[in-house]
């Protein structure tokens, strides 16, 4: 006789690895979410027992602070909002210099190293290895100490060509004025950039798909130079050079480079560029030792084979680390702080000093670093995935 069949349990479900799965990830966020409301709660009790104010409310007020360096017109007299603006302009600005000049740094380092000159190969090691172990802080204390007391004061300055002057007050350099649309001059730069991102990328895929090679970089080259030009011209290129010169006991006129940009600039590169010339060591010394061989019995030379073969394919391996790089150096710009740079961080702190509103200041820094982290890991991997290899159909 037939075995009766077990009635239906209302356990049944626990038995479902899935069903468990999905039980433990609503626990977990209610959990979080009950663990934020608590938070948020009493904080807000606590500052309204102490009455302090609290909302956004304060970003339009007058802000009475001066910031040094703004990239956009500020004077005390601007709201909050403004002077956060500058501030994040000044954190973008350092940041996406850093990592331009880091990558570079980082390449020619990374491929110092595999070279089979031994004192050069030596004097890139040292740098890597002494560069690494330094807190990036004191580095930035050094530098700042050795441009501020190691440069000569304005008036006994270092003058090259008669337009170019060097001192402890920074760097100063003729500034081109023009009356033309300069918005139009940037919109164009902000254009022919990506449209230089975009054909490269088709350009790859054309030269795996015919064999064919595209003059990538002079057409981008083009694009960068070329567009801004032509909106430029097309403005009416009123263009005049702002002169430096002597006046009391500093510079006017010019555009300056700062000590305290100056300082954080050298560095946040002279730090990341030696963990980028890492990176960039271990994916020259991914690629199989084979391919240099079999590009070096076609004729190439050492440099098309360096250009043409292993970075090509070591972009595979170095973007991912890379990108931990990129993102570690817009981290480590908060640093400025400490030298006196007014980016985002220095300007939220004065604005919280005065305000009072530490948690509105603490959590706008928050969302600000957060967006700029999470639209830089965005590029990076898309652009992984452009390098990436790609299966074949099975």
């Amino acid at each position: 006789m037939a075995e009766p069949r077990p009635a239906a349990s209302s356990r049944r479900w626990w038995n479902d690895e899935r069903a468990r799965g999905i039980l433990y990830q609503l626990l977990l966020l209610l959990g979080v979410a009950g663990l934020g409301w608590f938070l948020v709660g009493n904080t807000l009790r606590n500052l309204e027992q102490r009455h302090i104010a609290t909302g956004l409310g304060f970003l339009d007020r007058e802000a009475a602070f001066g910031i040094s360096e703004h990239v956009i017109a500020y004077s005390p007299t601007d709201s909050y909002l403004r002077a956060l603006v500058v501030g994040l302009l000044n954190t973008l600005e350092i940041s996406v210099l850093g990592i331009v000049l880091a990558t570079l740094l980082g390449v020619v380092m990374g491929i110092a190293r595999l070279s089979s000159n031994w004192l050069l190969a030596r004097l890139a090691t040292v740098y890597v290895e002494t560069t690494r172990n330094i807190p990036l802080l004191l580095q930035l204390f050094f530098w700042y100490q050795l441009i501020t007391e190691g440069l000569p004061v304005p008036r006994q300055a270092f003058d090259i060509f008669g337009v170019v002057f060097l001192s402890n007050r920074g760097l100063k350099v003729p500034a081109p004025l023009w009356d033309g649309p300069m918005l139009a001059v940037t919109l164009a730069f902000a254009v022919a950039v990506p449209a230089s991102i975009v054909l490269t990328g088709w350009a790859g895929r054309r030269q795996e798909a015919t064999g064919r090679r595209f003059p990538t970089g002079r057409v981008g080259a083009g694009l960068i130079i070329g567009l801004p030009l032509l909106a430029f011209l097309g403005g009416g290129a009123h263009l005049r050079i702002d002169l430096p010169h002597l006046t009391g006991f500093n510079f006017s006129g010019g555009a300056t480079l700062s000590p305290e940009f100056a300082a954080l600039l050298v560095g946040l590169v002279v730090y990341t560029g030696a963990f980028v010339a890492e990176i960039v060591r271990g994916g020259i010394l991914a690629v199989p030792h084979g391919q240099t061989e079999a590009a070096l019995s076609l004729g190439l030379s050492r440099l098309q084979v360096l250009r043409l073969v292993l970075l090509p394919q070591s972009l595979r391996v170095i973007t991912p680390p890379l990108t931990s790089q990129y993102l570690n150096l817009t981290k480590n710009s908060t640093l400025a702080v400490a030298i006196g740079y007014p980016d985002l961080v220095s300007v939220a702190n004065t604005a919280i000093n005065q305000t009072g509103q530490a948690v509105e200041g603490v959590s706008i820094i928050m969302v600000v670093y957060l967006t700029i982290s999470l639209a830089l890991s965005s590029f990076m991997n898309w652009y992984n995935r452009q390098v990436a290899l790609k299966g074949g159909a099975g």
